[in-house]
């Protein structure tokens, strides 16, 4: 009965020396993964953050809904095609569309467009198993629309984030 058991077949020593090692295991687990998922942020705009306060620069939106700009982006067929709907758009340069993906960045795309005569044109195929988060400026940036093309959808609209002023 006096017996002395193994320290290795006390169960309270596991107790109480297992769980906070378990536990610390999990969390550099859960740091590692966290880490690793890239970013989660669906803001891609370089933002300032001065004196407690988060600041980003939404001239370009300005810019685009002075011009009273929107247009259609449609995703068929191995094209993808920007078609303007109102506004002056500059039609003989090329236009940027940044389709961001909605939980990893690495899997956000930058496209060129070539102008055409109905509006701006590239042949690629695109995932629609996802949303898509949809930016569309030209190369100086002066102006950009902003839309969102949901999952297993072929069109979206493109318009300023912000209203025309009056």
């Amino acid at each position: 009965m006096n017996q002395q058991k193994k320290w290795w077949r006390e169960p309270m020593i596991w107790l109480v020396a297992g769980l906070p090692l378990a536990s610390i295991v999990a969390g550099v687990g859960l740091v590692v993964i966290a880490v690793n998922s890239g970013g989660a942020d669906t803001v891609t705009d370089r933002v300032q953050r001065v004196a407690q306060i988060q600041t980003a620069d939404l001239g370009p939106d300005q810019q685009a809904a002075g011009m009273k700009l929107s247009a259609v982006m449609r995703a068929d067929d191995g094209v993808i095609e920007v078609l303007p709907v109102s506004g002056e758009f500059p039609r003989d340069q090329p236009l940027s569309l940044r389709l961001t993906h909605p939980a990893q960045a690495k899997a956000d795309l930058q496209l060129e467009l070539a102008p055409t005569a109905t509006g701006w044109r590239l042949g690629t195929e695109l995932d629609s198993s996802h949303d898509w988060g949809l930016e569309l400026a030209p190369a100086d940036n002066r102006w950009r629309l902003r839309g969102r093309l949901p999952r297993m959808q072929h069109a979206a609209h493109l318009a300023p984030s912000l209203a025309a002023a009056r």
